[in-house]
């Protein structure tokens, strides 16, 4: 396992100076999108990158297909990702959105992407969960959506989430979540892509769940806390948006 992730992670970093400027050009000029304050999101994520290196695991909410692009470029800019390529999150897209064709497979592959199919073989499932388990433990990131899926409702909704979170943090001992919550000023509800030129705003929490629970129990409570963690952050959000002042947004410094 190791070996296959260390040659997949060397291709990733040479070919980064030439792939990182192309995605970055195809997201202004497909989507036109702004991140808002994203400097404020940067600096958060250097900070918690500059903390003793325990597992990290990023989790989100998902709204359309290209949530994971417009999250990494809300934690880090291009030629900081090349200077601490670790910090580039690994992904877990869905297979037959991102890697149904050959051409695909070779551009996840090189983008840290370890492609999974919602609803597959178990086992298949259990195999990506353990080889995001196995980076984390060896101080490298990954982005997981909680939910599974992008959600229909256009909200958080906790009591259909995954357990796939659960199950990754039960197996790392004293691992943190960085929540984040992205939502474009436009996004009623989910969407293939987000709307041309829309505002996103981001907002990130830092947190360490924790469960004395065993077996199932334990992985559900894991899960629970990190959706309960992003559906107070979406709280956040609306209450911002509607003009009322819930307080610190996120829990950024």
């Amino acid at each position: 396992m190791a070996v296959r992730h260390r040659t997949q992670r060397a291709v990733g970093r040479l070919l980064a100076p030439f792939g990182f400027p192309l995605v970055s050009l195809f997201l202004r000029f497909r989507f036109g999108c702004r991140i808002e304050d994203i400097a404020k999101s940067r600096r958060f994520y250097r900070k918690v990158r500059s903390e003793p290196r325990v597992p990290l695991l990023i989790c989100a909410n998902h709204l359309t297909l290209v949530d994971s692009f417009f999250i990494a470029q809300a934690l880090s800019s291009n030629w900081r990702f090349m200077l601490d390529f670790d910090s580039l999150p690994w992904n877990t897209p869905e297979e037959r959105n991102f890697a149904a064709t050959a051409w695909n497979r070779v551009l996840v592959y090189v983008a840290k992407c370890i492609p999974i199919r919602r609803g597959g073989q178990r086992e298949d499932i259990k195999q990506v969960l353990e080889r995001i388990v196995h980076l984390l433990s060896r101080g490298e990131v990954a982005v997981l959506f909680p939910e599974g899926g992008r959600s229909r409702s256009g909200r958080v909704e906790a009591d259909t989430a995954g357990w796939g979170v659960g199950r990754v943090l039960a197996g790392l001992e004293g691992c943190r979540v960085l929540c984040v919550y992205m939502r474009g000023a436009a996004q009623a509800t989910w969407s293939a892509y987000p709307a041309r030129g829309d505002r996103l705003r981001v907002s990130l929490a830092l947190i360490e769940p924790k469960s004395d629970a065993r077996g199932v129990r334990r992985t559900r409570d894991l899960s629970l806390q990190v959706m309960g963690q992003l559906a107070q952050m979406e709280a956040e959000y609306f209450a911002q948006a509607a003009g009322q002042s819930p307080g610190e947004l996120g829990g950024q410094p």
